[in-house]
């Protein structure tokens, strides 16, 4: 498009091309110069001023809404940590214990979820990703809180089993409590070997009394041992009650059990005898709780009145054939019937 210019002479406007090349600088120099404008302007707000960009700004708003949430969810996770943990701490001291039930372990409880990386797309965010640690912690507490819901179940299964405990627990003496006729001797704790000296534990209570003397069992259970002990106990009886709870009744003179048979408290299992460790007749018996050695003297009463005591062998004898008729008979006749 040409350019008109005012002639001074003939007063008249006059068209005169400019060269290609001026237009095409003018029009870089327009350029340049708004570049440097919006240069300039970006580094008074953001330099100078230090503002930040509307997309930045946003952005930063939007971060921060989520970083309160992640502190919201947070804290809720601590109080759900603490609440669960009290709550298993009581029914690893409490409720378990009560019915002799093991602790659950913490390699049971803190076991990390299997399959594949549930946290792969986690990962590429970092270590320290507080979204990451969050999902880890909370899939954590959802797997105790399910442990821990099935062992609460355990434990409400056996409440309502709490009468077969009492009938299991080992709580009379194992034999006839005459203290005429029976003599505590060893009891529980640290005593001096009696056959090779020197100091030792001693995991039971003694009772010396003549060989032949009847023994009895001190609580429902089913018998795990009935055989010859080559380390010292001679003739062992090891009968299992549950709830944590095993009796020991070594150095025996005859057996009348087996293992597998299904005893009763006041049902006669054996004799006292003399075999194996032995210095004198007498009966070695022990109480085993979770797995523990425990003084056998604080379940039972031994001066518990004997026609009280006599009166629960009786009735034993009354409810199983035990009493009538030969051990041996007995034994065939049980895993005949598959009661034992």
């Amino acid at each position: 498009m040409p350019k008109y210019i005012l002639n001074p002479e003939t007063l008249l406007y006059e068209a005169r091309d400019e060269p290609r090349y001026v237009k095409t600088l003018r029009i870089v120099a327009a350029i340049v110069l708004a570049a440097g404008f919006v240069m300039l302007y970006f580094w008074l707000y953001t330099s100078v001023l230090h503002w930040d960009l509307p997309r930045t700004a946003y952005l930063k708003r939007r971060a921060a809404e989520w970083e309160a949430r992640m502190a919201v969810l947070d804290s809720r996770l601590d109080l759900y940590d603490r609440t669960l943990t009290g709550i298993e701490q009581r029914d690893d001291e409490v409720y378990r214990s009560i019915y002799g039930l093991g602790a659950i372990p913490d390699e049971v409880k803190n076991a990390g979820l299997g399959g594949v990386n549930r946290y792969a797309e986690f990962d590429l965010l970092g270590g320290h990703s507080t979204l990451g640690w969050s999902v880890r912690r909370l899939d954590n507490l959802t797997k105790r809180a399910y442990i821990q819901s099935k062992a609460l179940d355990e434990v409400a299964q056996l409440s309502r089993e709490a009468g077969d405990m009492i009938s299991c627990v080992p709580s009379v003496p194992p034999l006839l409590p005459d203290a005429s006729r029976v003599h505590l001797s060893s009891g529980f704790g640290w005593r001096e070997d009696p056959v090779y000296g020197g100091s030792e534990s001693h995991g039971g209570q003694d009772f010396a009394t003549a060989t032949g003397t009847p023994v009895y069992c001190t609580g429902d259970g089913v018998v795990v041992s009935a055989r010859f002990q080559f380390t010292g106990y001679g003739n062992e009886v090891v009968i299992d009650h549950g709830f944590g709870y095993q009796t020991r009744y070594a150095h025996l003179h005859t057996i009348i059990i087996a293992e597998g048979m299904k005893v009763r408290r006041g049902e006669q299992i054996g004799t006292v005898g003399a075999t194996g460790k032995v210095t004198g007749s007498h009966l070695h018996y022990e109480v085993v709780y979770q797995g523990n050695r425990v003084n056998p003297m604080n379940f039972m009463d031994f001066n518990m009145p004997l026609d009280e005591y006599r009166a629960m062998i009786d009735k034993r004898k009354e409810d199983s054939p035990v009493g009538k008729r030969s051990s041996t008979t007995e034994l065939l006749r049980r895993r005949r019937n598959g009661d034992g």
